[in-house]
Parts: structure tokens; sequence; C-alpha cells
């Protein structure tokens, strides 16, 4: 990197899977004081370029192909669209993965080299390569840039500092998770998701790291679990939703693993519900710690989450995390205790992003946190703490972000999609909550004059959706509206059919140019026994 002119604040990215490439890469732009940033390999051209080419890197790493459910994807094509997107890029670095370099034709990605031979020319005259050198920085200087989901425009692009993030991520492993260098961590992630650059600061307590890339359900559903007894793994992360898959397939881990190396199952992406608690206890492992953490890409880290010192109550998270002054408060700017309530953060963290992106005044930072309630940290979550036991239950995003299974991203990147079809005039993309906290996607199409709603229709909105973000931002149901509700000043307003299809009435219909609008998502039959 040092060879090829890369310096400290220069963005160096990843669009990788999760794997060994992806943490060196990581950790030697880190080194020399670049700014990392990496997104998934399942993320379409569109999702990737909304993302870096608001950063501007020099230098990206890739694959050439990629592995999922078994079968070997060619990944060039996504590859070579996004370099064309992203005109500042002076190097294109790519990992040949799961194929051979002679199967790989390279020659229509400009400035690209093979990692081996990229490799090579850092190499000294002798061949030998140089000392590490490790640049020395401020405690703020930037590590990671991270993306909001996109609700209202392009991503926002959340810059985290070198030593905010370490000094987090060590507390969460060290004193909330009683890691040690002699633990063995997995996290089911992808390099597009937080939790994987959470995963990979385990590397400073000097636990071992387990890479996984690929289905957790292939082939067969206990292949993690497999691993876990293979490789001795301690802790062992996830998302919720997997844990749910594992129970309705009535799956029994504990009668066919012995376990005796894992000490903590950890869960986040969205809420662990109830009847989890009770399948990992009753299936999995008795003598565990059962940790469902909750936090954010905003700060990169955990706001909440597990504690080998208190017990465990079955649907809620243990406890708020040390030097977290979290709170839940009402519209009037109280804290209320025993329901549901705004999540804030009363002081500042180390772990909060230290500016956005081309944020040059800083009005997007504030807008985004600070502007619900004046001086107090505001995080886009209701959620409620138990005033007995201290536990919290999460109860959901309180503004239009999508999260389901613990892919969060922004309405309008699926609106950017939908409105490429002419036969749709408008649209509304909000979830939708069970009692279980599970969320589903709902996308609502008022149809252009004339143009009828058709199952061919949806089927190539969601192809569509599926080509340029992912299978995992297709929404659950499509469903036809007559009208979409704006605010006065031309606004489409989201969370207010969230609140109306989750049941509740809307008091501020005055807001709204065509208030009654909202009565067309009243008990819409598809919606009812989700």
């Amino acid at each position: 990197m040092r060879k090829m002119g890369i310096k400290t604040g220069d963005r160096v990215v990843g669009y990788l899977p999760n794997g060994i490439h992806a943490v060196e890469a990581m950790l030697a732009a880190a080194s020399i004081g670049a700014i990392w940033s990496s997104t998934s390999v399942d993320f379409g051209v569109n999702g990737v370029l909304d993302r870096f080419s608001q950063i501007q890197p020099k230098l990206i790493f890739s694959v050439a192909a990629v592995v999922y459910n078994g079968k070997t994807h060619d990944h060039i094509e996504k590859l070579t669209s996004v370099v064309k997107g992203l005109p500042d890029l002076q190097k294109v670095v790519v990992i040949p993965y799961a194929l051979s370099k002679q199967e790989v034709d390279l020659s229509k990605i400009p400035n690209s080299v093979f990692i081996e031979d990229f490799l090579a020319t850092g190499r000294g005259e002798a061949g030998q390569f140089p000392q590490l050198e490790f640049e020395q920085l401020p405690f703020s200087h930037p590590l990671f840039i991270m993306y909001s989901s996109g609700t209202t425009g392009a991503p926002k692009c959340m810059v985290h500092s070198a030593g905010g993030t370490l000094i987090q991520h060590l507390k969460e492993h060290v004193l909330h998770g009683n890691m040690s260098s002699s633990d063995v961590i997995i996290y089911y992630t992808t390099t597009g998701w937080m939790m994987w650059n959470w995963l990979v600061s385990a590397l400073a307590v000097g636990a071992t790291v387990v890479l996984y890339d690929g289905s957790p359900l292939m082939p067969t559903p206990n292949i993690l679990w497999d691993l876990t007894d293979q490789l001795g793994i301690t802790i062992f992360g996830t998302g919720a939703k997997w844990l749910s898959v594992l129970q309705e397939r009535n799956l029994k881990p504990m009668e066919t693993h012995s376990f005796q190396s894992l000490h903590t199952i950890l869960s986040t992406g969205s809420p662990l519900k109830p009847q989890s608690y009770d399948y990992v206890f009753e299936c999995i492992k008795r003598n565990v710690l059962l940790g469902s953490i909750s936090g954010g890409t905003d700060i990169v880290s955990c706001f909440m989450g597990q504690n080998p010192t208190v017990p465990v109550y079955r649907g809620e998270i243990q406890t708020r995390n040390l030097g977290m002054a979290v709170e839940a408060w009402g519209f009037d700017g109280k804290a209320v205790w025993g329901e549901s309530g705004e999540l804030v953060c009363l002081k500042p963290m180390p772990c909060q992003p230290t500016h956005f992106w081309n944020d040059e005044n800083g009005s997007k930072y504030l807008k985004a946190y600070f502007s619900t309630f004046p001086g107090v940290w505001a995080h886009g979550d209701y959620c409620k703490i138990n005033p007995k036991t201290g536990g919290i239950v999460m109860l959901g995003r309180s503004d239009g972000t999508l999260n389901p299974n613990g892919v969060r991203f922004g309405s309008s990147e699926i609106y950017n999609i939908v409105e490429a079809f002419e036969e749709v005039s408008d649209s509304l993309c909000v979830p939708q909550y069970n009692s279980d906290g599970e969320e589903r996607v709902i996308l609502f199409l008022k149809m252009a004059p004339g143009k009828p709603f058709s199952p061919d229709l949806v089927s190539k909105i969601k192809g569509a959706i599926r080509k340029a973000l992912s299978a995992r931002h297709v929404p659950a149901l499509l469903l036809e509206t007559k009208d979409i509700p704006y605010t006065i000043s031309g606004k489409k307003v989201e969370v207010a059919v969230k609140q109306v299809i989750a049941g509740r009435e809307v008091s501020q219909r005055g807001a709204f140019s065509n208030p009654d609008s909202l009565d067309l998502y009243k008990n819409i039959p598809e919606l009812q026994n989700f």
C-alpha cells in the first residue's frame, strides 16, 4: 500500500467475503493510518456505489468469485461495474478465491492486479518484505467508515475513530464477555455488518477468531455447531433469526454435539424472542451464558448486552453496558420505566462517530442523533427497561429504517429501484412487527393510471431488488394501495403507516396533505396473522 502511494487518511475499501483477506487488508490499512470501509459480496452494484462513491477510495480489494450454498458464483461482472463507478481508484486488487488465476480474466478491469502480484511489489530489491512500521496517530484518528441504511437518501458515512472503537470493543469483549487470550470466537456475519468489525477486535484480546463465509445452513443446518466442536469454539455469535430457524426445524444440537468448550452464545441483529431463550437452554446447552446484545452501526458496538455476573431473564437483554448512560424516554423527554420509550444515551461515549463524511458543518450529524432531544443522543430504537431486573426489551425502530433478520437498510434503497418501473407511480416501504418482535418488510405500490397490479409485475420488482441489492432486501409482501400519505411539506410518511398497520391511531392527522389515505392501511387482510 505504501509503495503505491497510500497515505494517512486515504480510503481503502473491501468488497469481500468474511475471510482472512478482509482482515489482513483492514489491519494493513489501519497500520498506515488509512481509513477502512467494507461491503459484503452479496450487495448489488447500486448498494456498493451508494456507499463507496461518497468516500472516493484509492484502493479496492475484491474477489473473482464467491461461494454460497455450495455453489460458486462469478463476481467479476459486479466488480467491473463497481470499478467503473469509482473514478478515484488507483488500484484494484483481486483475490481469485474460489477460482484459479487461470480461470480469471482481469482485462476489462483497469488498474487491476492479482493479490500475489500486488504483494510482490512491496518487496525490497533482495526480495525481502519491509519491516512493519505502525503509523503513530491521535486517539481520534479515523479507523472505519460505516454506513447508515439510507432511509432518506444516500447512506450517511459514519467515521469511527481508532481509539474509540478499540477501547469500546475491549470493554465489551473483556469486561462484558469475560474474554481472554484462550478464547475462540466465531460470529456469523458478513463484512457489510458492524459485527464483523466488532469480531475482528477480539484479536486485540489475543483471542482466536474464526471466520466463516457462506450459508449457515449448508451443507447441513448443523455446520456451525460442527465447527464449534471441531475448533473448540468458546464464544458463538449469530443472528436471532438463525436460532428461530433451527427451532422451527426442530434441531436439537445438544443430542448430537458435546459443546464442552462453549461458554457463551451471543445473539443480535433483531430481538431474541422469549421462546428462543427456552430453545437455547433446552436444546443447545443448559450451562451457557445466553447474551442478547444490542447497539448499532452508529456506535459500531453495543448499548446493552451480556453480563457474566447477573442472571439471564427470558426475553430480556441482561444489562445496560458499562459507561453507556442509557434510558428510555417518553415524548416529554422524561425517563419511563417498565414501558416503551425512545432509547437515549445521556452522556458522551468514545464509540460515537467523530463526524460524518461530507458533512462540513456537522448539521447531518446533529440531525441524526440530537434533533429529537437537544443535547441527548436518541438512537432511533424503542425499548423498555424492566425496573426490577434492570433488563431491557428492544421494541423495534422508531424511524423508517428497515431491519428484517438483522439486514439493516433504508426504504429509499427500495424506492430507487421501484421508481424505474413505469407501471408504478409511487411506493411505500414499511416494516411490520409480530408479537415476538420479528420484522418483515411490506412494499405498497400505487399503480400508474391504466396499469394493473399483477403477479408478473411483483415478480419483476422482486427480481430487480434482488439483483441491485441482495436477496435479503426483497420485501416479504408486495401489495397494491390506492394512495400514499404525504406531509404538507411533501414528505412521504412511512412512520405513520407503520403505526396504522400495527393497529395504532395516528393523532396528528393535520400534518398530512391527504390524511384520509391513512385509513387505506387499516385491517388489511394480508397483514393479519403475522
